[in-house]
């Protein structure tokens, strides 16, 4: 744990930043995973699973949290399960 004071409160600060882009990642990884899911199963929400899925997917990219390319191939790959 570091002393000076400035150090302790960047330390609180990346852990705070820390638990809110696992989060922000966790919420991407569910609704994609619903997606999927939702197609198996054949359910009739599709258009709002996509929806919020291809959201959560711009929201984390927006945030940093995935690179520009890796937005992309993941919206893509969703794009043609949907269209399935």
């Amino acid at each position: 744990m570091p002393i000076i004071k400035s150090a302790i409160e960047r330390v609180r600060t990346s852990e705070k930043a820390e638990a809110r882009n696992a989060s922000q990642l966790s919420h991407m990884r569910t609704a994609i995973k619903k997606f999927d899911k939702a197609k198996l199963a054949g359910a009739d929400n599709l258009d709002d699973l996509y929806k919020a899925a291809i959201s959560a997917i711009d929201r984390a990219h927006s945030k940093g949290l995935i690179k520009a390319n890796k937005a992309a191939r993941d919206k893509s790959r969703l794009s043609a399960r949907y269209a399935k």
